[in-house]
């Protein structure tokens, strides 16, 4: 521990470090649980992007993943990953960059909600006699993307992929981003519930009218930290956050703050008696504005304080000042540094 006291004390800030301790336990625990449940963890790849947390979340199989970016499918490709799943409605303009990562793994999925982008893998036929190994896009009541799973042009869609010459419907896909809005254990298991209910009565649709043996999944952090019985009837699950969790989560009710394996460091730059303020060396590009500062402590928790509040932010400055009263100057000198935990780790890993 003093070693890396030591380590962190000479740090450049802002700095956006891990605990690896609590990053490997946050992944374990998910492995564990659906794998006792009988379900594939596909985990996501958007919230860390490196090879040393897909490592952790995928156990060292380095297979079965999802990314969002065809950046992030390339570079986990060149470093040996396999079975990756493009989790973002294919675009037009990127069917020959997925053709080709098709074409060069065993296994690279796309995903689709709409009958012109089915249209578009037909125009162009991979080579060495592959498939387009396809999943479908289904909204169940998340309200993003997705054909409603309520809707008779969902089981109209899903007819028209497999009846596709050149491609494959794999499985079908659903997003319960919808739990990002739930406060407490209880309203995350109901939205997981209402989820997987109806995904599973969509894939009995399709049965009826002979489309059977697809996969099924659905994902967001909240569901899959809190998952409901049925959701053993899946065949995977796809989350993401949870490798490092965040004060959102915390608050959803995903976790513990202590599951929180992120902090941002920063150093005090400036005193500012006049407005009873500290200035910080950590803005929105480190930090980022989600959450818009709705916290008791503002954009951020800081750690070990609770009578301070990161009240505002500019791009490379951060204005620290008390929750109430005067601030004890004295107590932060010049280049003494706080921890952040960050309200949503994503936001920050995407700048």
């Amino acid at each position: 521990m003093a070693d890396t006291a030591e380590f962190i004390k000479d740090l450049c800030t802002p700095a956006f470090v891990v605990d690896l301790d609590v990053a490997k336990r946050n992944a374990a625990v998910m492995l564990d649980r659906f794998q006792k449940l009988g379900v594939q963890l596909r985990p996501h790849m958007k919230t860390h992007k490196t090879l040393e947390c897909a490592d952790i979340m995928t156990g060292g199989s380095r297979r079965c993943i999802v990314v969002s970016t065809l950046a992030e499918a390339s570079f986990y490709a060149d470093h040996g990953y396999d079975d990756v799943l493009y989790a973002y409605p294919l675009p037009r303009d990127k069917v020959q960059r997925c053709a080709e990562l098709c074409e060069r793994m065993a296994l690279f999925h796309v995903l689709l909600d709409n009958g012109p982008a089915l249209q578009e893998l037909k125009r162009r036929p991979l080579k060495q006699g592959k498939l387009w190994r396809v999943w479908m896009k289904l909204d169940c009541d998340n309200g993003r993307a997705g054909v409603l799973h309520s809707e008779p042009a969902a089981l109209q869609l899903a007819r028209e992929i497999s009846e596709t010459t050149g491609v494959e419907l794999y499985g079908i896909y659903a997003h319960c981003g919808n739990t990002y809005g739930c406060k407490g254990r209880e309203q995350i298991e109901a939205i997981a519930q209402e989820t997987t209910t109806n995904l599973l009565q969509f894939m009995e649709r399709l049965k009826a009218i002979g489309i059977q043996g697809l996969k099924s999944s659905i994902g967001s952090t909240p569901s899959c930290s809190h998952p409901v019985p049925d959701m053993a009837m899946l065949s995977e699950v796809h989350p993401g956050n949870y490798v490092f969790y965040d004060v959102q989560q915390s608050l959803i009710g995903s976790c513990r703050l202590e599951d929180v394996a992120v902090r941002v460091l920063t150093r005090v730059i400036g005193h500012y008696p006049h407005r009873n303020q500290l200035l910080v060396d950590s803005g929105w590009a480190a930090l980022s504005q989600d959450g818009g500062g709705c916290l008791p402590t503002g954009y951020a928790v800081i750690q070990g304080h609770p009578e301070l509040k990161l009240t505002s932010m500019t791009q490379e400055h951060g204005r620290v000042e008390p929750v109430s009263g005067p601030l004890d100057f004295g107590q932060f000198p010049l280049g003494s540094m706080f921890s952040l935990i960050p309200y949503h780790v994503v936001q920050i890993l995407q700048r």
